[in-house]
C-alpha cells in the first residue's frame, strides 16, 4: 500500500504541474482547458485498455509495474524541455482567433501527444498495483483498498506540489522530484517482488470468467462522466465564495480526492459485497449526497463570503463541506464497480479505462451543455439525477430512488439562488453565467454602477472611469505619435474607450471572458452597444504569442496577482512576447494594482520587467492613496522624453479637449507622475527571484497577496515612494535637464509629501473636519511646489465651500494658500474679490 500511495502522489503532482504548463501554451479559454483535461484522461484510458491484457498475463506484475513507473519518471523529465518547446510552437500555428472547434482540437491533441507515454503508463499502474497486492495477500478482493490508497497518495501529491514543491523549486525542479518518486516506486516494487510469482488457481479461474455486461460498462462510463462533471460544477460554484487562487483549486481538488479515498477504503474495510443491492444503495446514496451539496452550496457560499477569512484552513473547510460526503460516496461506488470488473476479467484495466473515458468527456459536457442550459446550480441537480438513471431495474431500486427524486423536485421548482452580493439599497441589473465566470452588473445605493466577477471581485465601474481613462492616456501620451494600440484586459471597457478617444489611434482590446464583453453596454454612457473599439475574446497571453501585427502602444490592464492564472501575465516570457509585438519606438505599459500586491511580488515583477526592458521606468496613474496604481513603462528602442514635443502635443487642438479634463494640461502634469528610471527600479527591486514561466513566483505568492488586501491600501505605495528616487537625467534628453530638472524635483517632492499626508489622514472626515485634517498636508505640499495642482485645486475648493458657512475660516485658508504659493493668482484674486483684501 505505501507504493500505491507514492504512485498516486507522483501522478497528481504531475497533473498539477502539467496543467499549469499547458495553460501557458494553450491559454485559459474554456475550450483550451477542456481540451487539456480531455487529453489527459484519454491517455489514461488508452493505457488502461492497451496494458490490461499485458498486466493480466504477466508472470510478475512487479516487473511490469516497475517498468511503468520508470517510463512515467523518464517522460516526466523529458517534459522539462518538451512542454515549453511545444508551448512556444503551438500559438503561432493556431493564430490569434481560432474557432472553438480548432482550439479544442489543438488543446486536446497537444497534451494527448506530448504526455502520451506518461499517461498511457499511468493508465496501467492501478491494475498492476492491484494484482501485486492481491497476489501478496492471497485475496482478490482488494480493488477498493488499492484505489483508496492510491487516491490518498494523490491527496498528498496535490497539496505537497502546490504548497511546497512548486513554490520552492519551480516546475522543472518539481518534475525532477516527482521522477525520483517514480524511481523509488519502481525500485520498491522490485525490492518486494517474490522470487517467483505463481498464479493461484483462484486467480486463473477469475481470469477466465466472462467479460462484464453492457450495463456494467455503461455504469462505469457514466459514473466517471458524472463524477468529474460534479467536480467541475462545484469548483465553478465555489469560485464565488473563495479567493480563486492556485491554493483554492488545490484545496478543492484535495477535498474531492480525500473523500474518494475515504469512501474506497471504508468500503474495502467494511467487506461489503458487490451485488446489485449494494450497487443500487450506493447509486441512490451518491445522488442524495450530490443533492445535499446542491441544497447546502448557496448557504455555504454565503456564509463563507461573510465569515471565512482568506486562510488555508478556512478555504479547506469550505472545500470539505462541499465535497467530502458526495465524493466519499463516489469513491465507494467506483470501488464496488472496479471489484466487479476485477472478478470478471482478472484485472482493473477495463474499469480504469472505461471510467477515464467518461471522465474525459465530462468537462466538455459541463461547459457546453450543462452550464449554458441549466446554470451551475441547477446543473448539480441534473448530475445527481443522472446517478438514478443507472439504478438496477428492481422494485428495491424504486424505493431507494424515492428520497433523491423528492429532494430533486423540491430543489428544481425553487428559483436558482443568486450568489452576487448586492449592497443594501442596491440593484442587480444584469447577470451572465458562463463556464468560467459569473459576471454581474450591480447598481449600489448611491447610483454607482460596477462590474463584479464571481460574486466578489470588483472589476471597475462608473465611479472609476476618469482613472480608467488616465490608464489609457499615460502610455498614449508617452509615445510621440501613436496610431495602433492594443489593450490586454478590458474590464468595464472604460480603458479601451478612453484610448479610442485619442485622435488617429485605432484601438483593439483583448478580453478573456465572453460574459464580461456581453456586459459592456451597461457601462456605455448612455447604455448602448459599444462599437468603437474592436474587442476580441481570447486569452491575452496566447493572443500576444500568436499575433503577427505590430503596435505603437500596448497596455496591459490591472490583473489581480492572486487570481489563478493572472501571475502568468507578469512573467519574463510574456513581457518578452509583448516586446516582439511593439513597432519601432513602441511603448509597453504594464499597470500594477499596488493595493492588491505585496512587496516580494512587486519586486519579482520589476526584476523580470527590467530583464526585457532595461531602460524601464515607473509611473503613477493618479495620486489617490485608496487605489494606488503603478505603471511599468518599457520602450522597444529606449530613448528619453522631449518635453517640448510633449507640450506641443498637449496643446494640439484635437488632443487638448481629450486630455485636459483628465488633468493633463501641461507637460509637468504628466512628468510629475514619474517615479523612477532603471537605476531607481533596480535599486528598489534588489536581488531575488524573477517571475518566470518555470518559476511562477507571483502565482504561488497568492497567500501574501491576499493578505495585502487587508492592509491599508497605501502601504505598498508608501514603500515605493520612500525607496525610489526619481532622477531627471534618466527621464529627459540632455537639452532639457537644466530647464526642467529643478522644477520636476520640487514637484516630485511635493507629490510624495501629498501622498504621505493622504495616508496619514484619520478616518473619513467630511465638511469642516476634512478641511482641518487635510489642509495642513496640502499646504505643506504646495510650499514645496506651487505648480502642484493636486494640492492647489482641492485647497481652493475647500475655501470656496467654506464661504457659505464660515467666511472667516475661508479667508484664513485663502491667505494660507497665497502664502504657500505666492506665484499663483487664484487665491489672491478671490481674497480681493470676496473680502476686499
Amino acid at each position: 500500500m505505501p507504493v500505491a500511495a507514492a504512485s498516486g502522489f507522483a501522478g497528481l503532482g504531475y497533473e498539477i504541474v502539467w496543467t499549469r504548463q499547458l495553460s501557458l501554451a494553450l491559454g485559459t479559454e474554456m475550450m483550451a482547458v477542456l481540451g487539456a483535461i480531455a487529453g489527459f484522461f484519454c491517455g489514461l484510458a488508452l493505457g488502461a485498455f492497451a496494458l490490461d491484457g499485458l498486466i493480466r498475463r504477466a508472470r510478475s506484475p512487479y516487473i511490469v509495474y516497475a517498468a511503468l513507473e520508470a517510463v512515467i519518471g523518464l517522460w516526466g523529465l523529458a517534459n522539462v524541455w518538451l512542454l515549453p518547446l511545444a508551448g512556444r510552437a503551438l500559438p503561432p500555428m493556431l493564430g490569434t482567433e481560432p474557432g472553438p472547434a480548432l482550439l479544442w482540437a489543438a488543446s486536446f491533441a497537444l497534451p494527448t501527444l506530448v504526455l502520451l507515454p506518461a499517461t498511457v503508463a499511468m493508465g496501467g499502474t492501478l491494475a498492476a498495483l492491484e494484482r501485486m497486492v492481491s497476489e501478496a495477500r492471497g485475496d482478490v478482493r482488494v480493488s477498493a483498498g488499492v484505489y483508496g490508497a492510491n487516491t490518498a497518495g494523490a491527496v498528498a501529491g496535490t497539496l505537497a506540489s502546490t504548497f511546497a514543491l512548486i513554490p520552492a523549486l519551480g516546475f522543472s525542479g518539481t518534475l525532477v522530484c516527482l521522477a525520483i518518486v517514480n524511481l523509488a516506486c519502481a525500485l520498491g516494487a522490485l525490492a518486494i517482488a517474490p522470487n517467483s510469482s505463481p498464479r493461484t488457481a483462484d486467480l486463473d479461474i477469475v481470469g477466465r470468467r466472462r467479460i462484464g455486461s453492457l450495463r456494467l460498462t455503461v455504469t462505469l462510463f457514466a459514473t466517471g462522466l458524472l463524477g468529474i462533471a460534479f467536480e467541475v460544477l462545484v469548483v465553478r460554484l465555489a469560485a464565488q465564495a473563495m479567493q480563486d487562487t492556485v491554493y483554492t483549486f488545490a484545496g478543492l481538488l484535495a477535498a474531492y480526492l480525500l473523500g474518494t479515498a475515504a469512501g474506497s477504503l471504508i468500503w474495502q474495510r467494511a467487506g461489503c459485497h458487490d451485488h446489485d443491492e449494494s450497487l443500487g444503495l450506493l447509486l441512490a446514496g451518491t445522488a442524495l449526497a450530490c443533492l445535499a451539496t446542491a441544497f447546502l452550496a448557496p448557504h455555504i457560499v454565503r456564509f463563507s463570503q461573510a465569515t471565512v477569512e482568506a486562510s488555508i484552513i478556512g478555504e479547506l473547510a469550505v472545500a470539505m463541506a462541499l465535497f467530502l460526503v458526495p465524493s466519499a460516496a463516489m469513491g465507494a461506488l467506483f470501488g464496488l464497480l472496479a471489484q466487479r470488473v476485477r472478478d470478471q476479467r482478472g484485472s482493473l484495466g477495463w474499469a480504469v479505462g472505461i471510467n477515464s473515458l467518461g471522465a474525459s468527456i465530462a468537462p466538455l459536457l459541463a461547459a457546453l451543455f450543462l452550464i449554458p442550459t441549466f446554470g451551475v446550480w441547477m446543473a448539480l441537480i441534473a448530475v445527481a439525477l443522472g446517478y438514478l438513471l443507472l439504478l438496477p431495474p428492481s422494485r428495491t431500486a424504486l424505493v431507494w430512488s424515492a428520497a433523491p427524486v423528492i429532494v430533486a423536485l423540491v430543489l428544481w421548482v425553487r428559483p436558482p439562488p443568486s450568489l452576487t452580493r448586492v449592497p443594501p439599497g442596491g440593484t442587480l441589473l444584469a447577470v451572465r453565467e458562463g463556464p468560467m465566470v459569473t459576471a454581474s452588473v450591480v447598481d449600489d445605493a448611491s447610483g454607482t454602477r460596477y462590474l463584479e466577477v464571481n460574486g466578489h471581485f470588483r472589476m471597475g465601474g462608473t465611479s472609476s472611469s476618469r482613472s480608467d481613462y488616465r490608464q489609457a492616456m499615460l502610455p498614449l501620451l508617452l509615445h510621440p505619435a501613436p496610431h495602433r494600440a492594443l489593450f490586454l484586459g478590458i474590464g468595464t471597457g472604460a480603458t479601451v474607450v478612453g484610448g479610442s478617444k485619442m485622435p488617429e489611434v485605432a484601438v483593439h482590446g483583448v478580453e478573456l471572458s465572453r460574459e464580461v464583453v456581453e456586459l459592456l453596454p451597461w457601462f456605455a454612457d448612455p447604455p448602448a452597444a459599444v462599437s468603437a473599439p474592436r474587442i476580441t475574446v481570447a486569452d491575452a497571453r496566447r493572443y500576444v504569442a500568436a499575433d503577427a501585427d505590430r503596435y505603437d502602444v500596448i497596455v496591459a490592464d490591472l490583473f489581480h496577482p492572486a487570481l489563478d492564472g493572472s501571475g502568468a501575465l507578469y512573467t519574463v516570457e510574456h513581457f518578452d512576447a509583448v516586446r516582439k509585438r511593439l513597432a519601432p519606438g513602441g511603448v509597453f505599459c504594464q499597470w500594477l494594482p499596488l493595493y492588491q500586491l505585496d512587496l516580494p511580488s512587486l519586486r519579482a515583477i520589476i526584476r523580470g520587467f527590467l530583464e526585457i526592458y532595461p531602460e524601464g521606468s515607473a509611473w503613477l496613474n493618479h495620486y489617490s492613496v485608496r487605489t494606488p496604481m503603478l505603471a511599468l513603462i518599457g520602450r522597444r528602442d529606449g530613448g528619453r522624453l522631449d518635453p517640448d514635443a510633449l507640450t506641443l502635443r498637449l496643446g494640439n487642438p484635437s488632443v487638448a479637449p481629450v486630455v485636459r479634463p483628465l488633468g493633463f494640461e501641461s507637460s509637468i502634469d504628466l512628468l510629475g507622475q514619474y517615479l523612477g528610471g532603471p537605476r531607481a527600479l533596480s535599486a528598489f527591486a534588489g536581488e531575488g527571484p524573477r517571475n518566470t514561466d518555470d518559476y511562477p513566483f507571483v502565482t504561488f505568492d497568492a497567500r501574501r497577496n491576499i493578505s495585502a488586501l487587508t492592509a491599508p491600501p497605501w502601504s505598498l505605495l508608501l514603500a515605493v515612494i520612500r525607496s525610489m528616487r526619481p532622477d531627471a537625467a534618466e527621464l529627459l534628453d540632455p537639452s532639457h535637464r537644466n530647464a526642467l530638472g529643478e522644477r520636476l524635483g520640487a514637484y516630485w517632492h511635493a507629490r510624495n509629501s501629498f501622498l504621505e499626508a493622504g495616508a496619514a489622514l484619520p478616518g473619513d472626515p467630511r465638511g469642516i473636519a476634512l478641511v482641518e485634517a487635510a489642509s495642513p498636508g496640502l499646504l505643506d505640499a504646495l510650499r514645496l511646489s506651487p505648480e502642484f495642482d493636486p494640492a492647489y485645486v482641492p485647497l481652493m475648493g475647500m475655501a470656496k465651500s467654506l464661504m457659505a458657512s464660515d467666511r472667516d475660516a475661508a479667508a484664513r485658508l485663502l491667505r494660507a494658500i497665497n502664502d504657500a504659493a505666492p506665484t499663483r493668482n487664484e487665491a489672491r484674486q478671490l481674497l480681493a474679490r470676496e473680502f476686499g483684501r
